[in-house]
């Protein structure tokens, strides 16, 4: 099955203006298979995967391969295992401006330190994530997707092959895809953190608490989270501070970005288990904030809470421009005292609640309550 990413249509805006391009995400999200439509487009063009060490070697003497496919489109997969590369790209694209490069990346550290220094002004970046709804909507159920998260394989399957799946992914990233990426831990140690994690999806970290239960040291517990965040498996949320007078949360709330993967590392079998399962609704909530992010790439986003209990779940945040959303995994939401206080405290430009509804429908002081497909397709 063949499915247009919405990234897709980004990429063909700005292909042109610059001569690098980079598409960064988790392995297995689709970025080879999306870099693979964009060449057809290009009758000249060349494609390297840099995981391959006859693909590596070819670029032993990168600058005499360049000059042999200048005016060309140039991809290079997995550009990570060959991060001095950036420095060729950049003398080589200055002298022929006509030649494009297309770049795909799975770790993001590396590759955006070297590019950052090495291709200013010359770049432009994009980050493929496993599928939004919007981009499965008509072709699966949603709570198939819910229950199954992303990543193609997982989701464009049935559920026993999708936990199988799943299962291996995490095992192939622990124990291989971390030391290619050029970070030596033990796989066991990461495994052990990224299942408590899951256990603590949705709330405030703690990294004393998390480095007492791992037997290590606080900054090693900061060390391992940066590895997962760095490759795309979680996220850390930042706290919104719009009034010094008030005492905010000062610690970031974390997410397993992949809910499929959540799932997962949580032992959640089929989605009636999940739905009687403690994490229910932060799973709920870890599925919206992915696609609500993804549809508001320029904004940044935030949580808001105070120590008196004032509380929201997504700050969206551009200029002077503030979207504040409650996310509530039923069907009949119930707002607390503790989020009209925290809009008070925010004022925020738009406020939004996603929910388990049918329809959208306004609550007061403009407030509308929306399902996470309504919200999604709604045209600013």
């Amino acid at each position: 099955m063949i499915i247009k990413r919405k990234l897709a249509d980004n990429i063909a805006l700005q292909f042109d203006r610059l001569p690098v391009t980079a598409i960064l995400g988790p392995r297995q999200v689709g970025k080879s298979t999306l870099s693979k439509h964009i060449i057809s487009n290009y009758p000249q063009s060349v494609y390297l995967d840099l995981e391959l060490e006859k693909d590596r070697n070819v670029l032993s003497d990168a600058n005499t391969f360049f000059e042999l496919n200048k005016n060309k489109l140039i991809c290079l997969d997995e550009v990570q295992f060959s991060p001095n590369i950036f420095k060729e790209i950049r003398g080589f694209v200055d002298q022929y401006p006509s030649t494009k490069f297309l770049i795909l990346g799975s770790s993001s550290p590396e590759l955006l330190r070297q590019s950052a220094e090495s291709l200013a002004g010359r770049i432009f970046y994009y980050e493929l994530t496993p599928f939004l709804w919007t981009e499965i909507q008509d072709k699966i159920e949603f709570n198939d997707y819910w229950f199954r998260g992303g990543y193609p394989r997982s989701l464009l399957n049935d559920n026993d092959f999708s936990t199988e799946w799943l299962r291996n992914y995490i095992k192939t990233f622990l124990e291989r895809d971390v030391r290619q990426f050029g970070y030596n831990i033990p796989p066991e140690n990461l495994k052990r953190l990224w299942t408590m994690l899951a256990h603590l999806n949705g709330q405030l970290l703690n990294y004393e608490q998390l480095a007492q239960s791992l037997g290590v040291s606080a900054p090693t517990v900061k060390s391992y989270i940066d590895i997962l965040e760095h490759t795309f498996m979680i996220r850390r949320l930042a706290p919104y501070h719009s009034n010094a007078k008030k005492r905010v949360q000062k610690s970031p709330k974390l997410y397993i970005r992949d809910i499929g993967i959540l799932h997962n590392l949580l032992g959640i079998v089929d989605f009636n288990n999940l739905y009687s399962h403690p994490a229910y609704g932060f799973s709920w909530e870890t599925m919206v904030i992915e696609n609500i992010t993804n549809k508001y790439k320029d904004y940044s986003p935030y949580f808001y809470r105070t120590s008196n209990g004032n509380e929201l779940d997504l700050i969206l945040v551009k200029g002077q421009h503030i979207i504040a959303i409650e996310i509530k995994a039923t069907s009949v939401p119930k707002l607390s005292i503790g989020f009209w206080n925290a809009i008070e405290d925010v004022k925020p430009t738009n406020v939004y609640i996603i929910a388990q509804v049918a329809m959208a429908y306004p609550l007061k002081n403009n407030i509308m309550v929306y399902s996470l497909q309504d919200f999604l397709n709604r045209e600013d």
